[in-house]
């Protein structure tokens, strides 16, 4: 008895004299097991500096929008809100507007053909030019949000990855030294593990923001396309009446 205290008293201080914090235990990793951990954090960071981005760059927009929309709807000459910001549209509602009016004073300067075959003509044409507008404004937006989801897919599984090379690791050390001990297992599993806690910080903050910001995303296509569609309503009707 007295033989077995005196092991484990030994046990537990060997293992207490081991520095198991977060820094001991990536500076003394296998390097297989470093390299999973710097490709987490990098992709962690990339990630959280994409939803910083995502976030401010959706709020500045929807900014942009509600001032538009209110100079808009003010009453003010549409030719006169073309010509302030022609050249470049602050945001994705502008643009979409400019590329209508573009459209629909060029067609003004062409000859005038057949009243009902030119206007249906003009309102396929805006209609086009408005919707690849729209698809290149959204593509800005929903880029690289690729990145959270691949980061929110395989994050977990390059920890787990990690975690299994630990592993294995622990049982080389187990095989070279011929003791089974907890001092000596211990190190290797514990940075097993974090690789695993490190994949799956990186993987859950990516997939809660990649589901949000593709709603806010499409919430403002949305915006946009319901705009568009009651600016070639307004054109439509002019178009009629010409």
């Amino acid at each position: 008895m007295e033989n077995g205290a005196i092991e484990a008293v030994a046990l537990s201080g060997s293992i207490a004299a081991q520095d198991l914090s977060i820094w001991s235990l990536v500076w003394r990793a296998d390097p297989v097991v470093k390299a999973v951990i710097v490709v987490l954090v990098v992709a962690s960071v990339w990630c959280w500096a994409i939803i910083f981005e995502k976030v401010m760059t959706l709020r500045r927009l929807n900014g942009l929008a509600s001032q538009f929309e209110d100079t808009f709807w003010s009453g003010g000459a549409l030719d006169d809100l073309y010509d302030r910001i022609a050249d470049r549209p602050p945001d994705p509602m502008s643009a979409v507007f400019v590329a209508a009016m573009r459209e629909w004073r060029r067609a003004a300067d062409r000859p005038a053909g057949d009243g009902l075959s030119a206007a249906l003509n003009l309102e396929s044409r805006l209609d086009r030019v408005v919707q690849l507008t729209l698809a290149r404004e959204t593509g800005r937006l929903e880029r690289q949000m690729t990145m959270l989801a691949s980061t929110g897919a395989t994050a977990p599984f390059i920890g787990l990855f990690g975690t299994v090379w630990g592993i294995m690791h622990s049982f080389q050390a187990i095989g070279i030294t011929g003791s089974t001990s907890l001092a000596v297992v211990a190190p290797g599993i514990a940075e097993a593990l974090f690789a695993t806690a490190l994949g799956l910080l990186a993987a859950i903050p990516a997939v809660i923001a990649y589901n949000k910001l593709s709603r806010s995303i499409d919430q403002y296509a949305g915006r946009v396309d319901g705009f568009a569609g009651e600016f070639l309503a307004i054109l439509a009707r002019h178009s009629g009446k010409d």
